[in-house]
């Protein structure tokens, strides 16, 4: 695939920490056309066509993600890439485990402040999605 046909989706619980986490990965994820979608609006079907995905929340299992959790107990993503973010390691132990059946392989979770969200600990976490 040449630069930019590739496809990545970052799914989202709206709240502004994780919203302002995704804009940056976004921006940081170059050659890739990236969707950003709340899990509230999320139907399935962007997971199937994207090469890579991401998925963040701020607290574990929030309502808008009850959707995204059945969904990813049925489906096999192997061997898609998905990286998963957090301001919070418990809600990375919570996405890690919603992501177990699936089969995709998970990157080191990003957790992430506002001290340490920046376009070059992005890059360094990035780095294999971009292979």
């Amino acid at each position: 695939m040449g630069v930019g046909t590739m496809k990545a989706l970052i799914i989202t619980d709206g709240t502004e920490s994780i919203k302002s986490a995704a804009l940056l990965i976004k921006e940081t994820l170059t050659g890739f056309k990236s969707d950003i979608c709340q899990a509230k609006d999320f139907i399935g079907n962007e997971l199937l066509s994207s090469d890579v995905f991401f998925i963040g929340c701020e607290d574990p299992s929030p309502s808008s993600f009850a959707f995204l959790e059945q969904m990813l107990s049925h489906i096999n993503l192997s061997p898609r890439k998905c990286g998963i973010f957090s301001n919070k390691d418990k809600t990375n132990k919570y996405l890690k485990k919603i992501l177990k059946d699936c089969e995709a392989v998970i990157s080191e979770p990003l957790l992430f402040n506002k001290d340490t969200l920046n376009k070059k600990t992005l890059n360094k976490w990035l780095k294999d999605f971009k292979k």
